[in-house]
């Protein structure tokens, strides 16, 4: 690649402009941008990249989450976050699964729950909010998740509350009866789940510093479901129902989890035998 390509490939990449004939600045639009940046090959260099690896979301410890827990449900400004936060940590589901749950998914008398669509929230190119159903990519997508008592109480409890103020009113891509709802009984979106965790770490850490409790690490509601996968791996040795549960195609990634989880256990358990096996 010349000289001249390559730095017009490094400014497209940095400020989404390219350099007319004219040496003019031109920005372009989205979509022509993208494909002079397919044409030019930066895609294909970026995968060659071996620098870059996606970030991995981290579980909370269990004193981590019992501390998360705990400040939701008794602190008068978020406890109204608490079932949410309790069905997320006790399914696993991915949020746009959850916040798109219906109360027609949930069967109360065989403690399950049926996953079959998610809810996907985006901002379009004209800066225009976007709410849509989508079914799962995967046929392990669709899956049935078994209900705790915690989870089955917390979605009775949402369940009395729209009784009394009412239910959903939103609809989407003719999918109605959604349980989760700002009390507008609009239907939630991810975004404002983010900023509510937010604003909750922030204010627990206050406490944190006065108290002189545990702090918690900054996290978003995408850290939720490896904290539930990560409960799971350490109580449950079946790989296979716990990649079940998680709606995992691959069971590499559960794995990885399921390492990570067990990885304490492992030394507590070579710890207990010290001394007691004769190997020298």
């Amino acid at each position: 690649m010349s000289e001249k390509r390559r730095d017009g490939k490094d400014r497209l990449l940095r400020t989404g402009e390219s350099r007319c004939a004219d040496g003019k600045s031109d920005k372009l639009p989205l979509k022509k941008r993208s494909c002079e940046v397919l044409r030019d090959g930066v895609i294909t260099e970026i995968k060659k990249s071996h620098d870059w690896e996606k970030p991995k979301r981290h579980a909370l410890t269990v004193s981590e989450q019992e501390a998360f827990v705990d400040f939701v449900a008794r602190t008068p400004t978020y406890c109204h976050w608490s079932n949410l936060f309790t069905v997320l940590l006790g399914t696993g589901m991915r949020v746009g699964e959850c916040l798109g749950l219906r109360w027609e998914d949930c069967d109360f008398k065989g403690k399950i729950i049926n996953v079959n669509h998610n809810l996907i929230h985006r901002v379009t190119e004209a800066g225009n909010m976007e709410i849509y159903i989508t079914t799962p990519k995967t046929k392990a997508g669709i899956r049935i998740i078994p209900m705790f008592d915690d989870v089955k109480r917390a979605l009775l409890d949402k369940r009395l509350k729209q009784m009394e103020h009412g239910f959903t009113r939103t609809g989407i891509d003719g999918y109605s009866g959604f349980i989760f709802q700002n009390r507008f009984q609009e239907i939630l979106i991810p975004h404002l789940v983010h900023r509510a965790i937010w604003r909750i770490i922030r204010d627990r850490n206050i406490e944190a510093g006065e108290t002189g409790a545990i702090w918690l690490p900054h996290f978003s509601v995408h850290n939720l479901r490896p904290t539930f996968c990560t409960r799971l791996c350490e109580n449950e040795p079946n790989i296979k129902i716990i990649q079940e549960i998680m709606g995992r195609r691959n069971i590499e990634t559960t794995m990885d989890v399921y390492n990570e989880a067990t990885k304490e256990k492992k030394m507590e358990s070579i710890s207990n035998l010290e001394g007691k096996i004769k190997i020298s």
